[in-house]
């Protein structure tokens, strides 16, 4: 069962951050096994429950490689940076048709600095977002409510980037080209270390999931996908 993360998570990112290398992590990997991976395991196999009712399109899967865990190796191939590992946790409760489509999803972020919860689609492809945006348009009543609540707006902010001219198509006086211009969409709100140090954290992101359903579920609509 999921008792919560630990001062001791935080501690561990924090000597990663200055101990960023091979050497330094195998020694200390016990310690991350310890203070990061076995509580995640334990939030996210405890997470399963209450993500089904939610929605049973979304999945959560308690493993240490494959499932909902990303991994804290970092792919170095592409990036300026060449330190060998993530500073932070990473969980992303995938779409079920996730590994074959690009397709919103829930994610849980601790590093730090930072504890957040998101939801959404971040960077999808060509198609998807021309689909999403064809949906805006065309049912802007409902993408207004579902966006426009004052639960919805309280609770969360709109992350990612946009284009910065209408895209093609599209007016620039268009109602709705904000948000036809995002090239993501994500809803985003912040938790304390606090949040995370017992079970409890566990309701809290399930509330955050109902609070967004609407939101997921609309961007699932747009790509022809269950929720």
């Amino acid at each position: 069962m999921f008792e919560g993360f630990s001062k001791d998570t935080f501690k561990f990112f924090s000597q990663l951050e200055k101990n960023n290398n091979r050497d330094w992590f195998q020694e200390h990997k016990p310690w991350y096994e310890e203070v990061v991976l076995f509580p995640a395991m334990k939030f996210v196999e405890d997470m399963e429950k209450p993500l089904k009712k939610i929605s049973p399109a979304f999945t959560a899967v308690a493993k240490r490689s494959g499932g909902s865990i990303m991994r804290i190796y970092r792919d170095t191939r592409f990036s300026k940076d060449k330190t060998p590992y993530k500073t932070n946790l990473g969980i992303h409760f995938r779409h079920e048709q996730g590994k074959n489509v690009h397709a919103p999803g829930f994610y849980f972020h601790i590093d730090r600095k930072e504890i957040f919860f998101g939801a959404g689609i971040w960077h999808p492809e060509s198609a998807a977002i021309k689909k999403i945006r064809f949906l805006i348009d065309d049912d802007q009543k409902r993408w207004k409510r579902v966006t426009s609540t004052k639960k919805f707006k309280n609770e969360f902010e709109r992350h990612g980037a946009s284009l910065k001219r209408p895209p093609r198509g599209f007016e620039a006086d268009h109602p709705m080209i904000d948000d036809l211009k995002r090239k993501d969409h994500i809803a985003m709100t912040s938790l304390s270390r606090t949040d995370v140090y017992d079970r409890t954290l566990i309701n809290k992101v399930a509330a955050n999931m109902k609070g967004c359903m609407a939101y997921v579920r609309f961007l699932c609509d747009a790509l022809h996908l269950p929720s």
